[in-house]
């Protein structure tokens, strides 16, 4: 595989925004003060503390893309008080025992890639810029494991693994360059190979996570698959900050592909296509990538706008990639061949991120919702979704893909976007038709027992829909919170849990 340039290894924000930073406000507008004499207390605890309006604007913002809308007006979701820069766990420790005694809401940033606003601060207090925690720390060849700062971007850390170690994570979310590993574990992140390696979860062996008094601990043994109690790393894999702040992670890596092998099949419809991925999974093959386009997208990816295109690509040991390509070539009989430049094709624009600023200056309000469901639930989650966020006034596509698969189902991945009608009655056309969107596609899916999540995680964006999605699990997940971080000071306002700083921010109660 050839290896895409390196990215700048720091936060790249979606746009510039067209304001000073004097001048940008907060669309929450839920931001507490900060105690007299905070910021100094905090200064001599951690290398870098600022209140420069620049930095803390750039920390109030992530790729949420409704926030691009925002933005483009001239706003950022929330800014942070001040914006604290550790560069080692001892100063992580510090900054949080500061906070927690003080009662200072704080959220762990990095590379500020999410799409769901996670990392933004939307009771204000301190953003925990960990970007400075960053590099492989320990590599056990034999082992096959790696341990890696928290604060590392994927790119620079995918290319030391190779360059130095002749190794891969397998880990390519299409944010690779944007994003962070310790980003990855608190959304539970999945790459566009996760067929073959497994997403971010099956990959962490261990953690070190700071809790919100200070304290750091340390999960997963150094052995495999020990039964030593419940496994904690899972316990903070996918919390999104709320339960503590990862600083450092063990990873199970691999060697270096020898083999790949990739082709290209159409199918009458995405219904055929999925099912044809189904059966391969079914006989227990797993192709690095396996992805699987409705007509809508086969038509604007491939020029195949009548057929359903499933591209495959497998990397490993040339016996098994041989294996793999068999059961697939089987499977796929029921379609039709296409030349594999079209597997060449989605390589060259798999890490392509839409120009968000583009469309919101052109009114149109747009994002994708990737869920997962079963495979005896998929098709009917397909069809109602995209029946319901047609119906929606001012749509203009709806369209799917299936991007990773497993033997009991698969994630489907929906983009929507439209120009939101303005009627009467309407403070925010915008934002209403936003929610619609995603309230169409979330319903049908929970309706059929998917999950709302795939791999982008909750945030503020789908906070609403937790407590359904969890049912009674939800009371044991606020029983977690509220041991781990009694003082609610850790990523307030995320994943639907209590906050001690006021309700959710988003949606808001004037939105119609």
């Amino acid at each position: 595989m050839s290896i895409p340039a390196l990215g700048p290894g720091i936060p790249t924000p979606v746009f510039a925004l067209d304001r000073p930073p004097s001048q940008v406000a907060s669309r929450f507008g839920r931001e507490v003060a900060l105690p007299p004499g905070f910021e100094r207390r905090l200064a001599g605890l951690c290398n870098g503390v600022t209140a420069a309006d620049a930095v803390r604007v750039e920390a109030g913002r992530d790729w949420w893309p409704l926030t691009v809308s925002w933005g483009v007006a001239g706003d950022v979701a929330a800014l942070p008080g001040l914006v604290a820069a550790p560069l080692d766990t001892a100063q992580v420790a510090a900054v949080l025992a500061c906070c927690n005694e003080a009662g200072v809401p704080v959220v762990a940033v990095a590379g500020r890639s999410g799409v769901c606003g996670g990392s933004v601060a939307v009771f204000g207090g301190v953003a925990l810029d960990l970007c400075g925690l960053s590099g492989i720390v320990d590599f056990d060849d034999r082992s096959l494991t790696v341990e890696v700062r928290a604060g590392t971007f994927g790119d620079h850390f995918e290319a030391e693994l190779r360059d130095r170690h002749s190794a891969t994570l397998g880990h390519w979310p299409q944010s690779i360059a944007l994003s962070t590993v310790g980003g990855w574990v608190a959304c539970r992140g999945a790459g566009q190979y996760s067929t073959r390696y497994g997403k971010i979860e099956d990959m962490v062996v261990g953690l070190e996570v700071v809790l919100a008094d200070g304290r750091v601990v340390t999960t997963g043994p150094r052995a495999p698959r020990a039964a030593v109690g419940p496994d904690l790393n899972q316990l903070f894999v996918g919390s999104e900050g709320t339960l503590g702040v990862i600083t450092s992670v063990r990873l199970r890596v691999h060697p270096v592909a020898p083999a790949e092998a990739r082709g290209a099949w159409s199918f009458p419809t995405f219904g055929d296509g999925l099912d044809a991925c189904r059966r391969i999974l079914r006989r227990g093959a797993t192709p690095a990538v396996l992805r699987c386009y409705d007509d809508k997208e086969s038509g604007s990816n491939f020029d195949l706008g009548d057929r359903s295109v499933l591209v495959v690509l497998d990397e490993g040991d040339p016996a098994l990639v041989e294996a793999v390509f068999s059961v697939v070539s089987d499977e796929c009989a029921t379609g039709q061949r296409e030349d594999q430049a079209l597997v060449e094709r989605w390589m060259q624009q798999r890490n392509h991120v839409p120009d968000l600023e583009a469309l919101a200056r052109g009114g149109i309000i747009a994002d994708t919702v990737e869920i997962a469901g079963s495979w005896s639930a998929l098709a009917a989650i397909y069809q109602e979704a995209v029946a319901a966020c047609s119906a929606l006034e001012g749509t203009l596509r709806v369209s799917a893909h299936q991007s990773h698969a497993y033997p009991d189902g698969a994630c489907l991945y929906f983009t929507f976007g439209g120009i939101p009608p303005t009627p009467d009655g309407v403070a925010n056309p915008g934002d209403a038709y936003y929610r619609a969107g995603f309230d169409a596609i979330v319903g049908a899916t929970q309706r059929h027992g998917g999950a709302l999540s795939h791999h982008h995680g909750v945030g503020i964006n789908r906070a609403r829909y937790l407590p359904e999605a969890l049912g009674t699990g939800f009371d044991v997940l606020c029983a977690i919170k509220s041991a781990l971080d009694p003082r609610g000071v850790l990523n307030p306002g995320k994943l639907g849990l209590p906050s001690p700083f006021g309700p959710a921010p988003w949606p808001p109660a004037t939105l119609l």
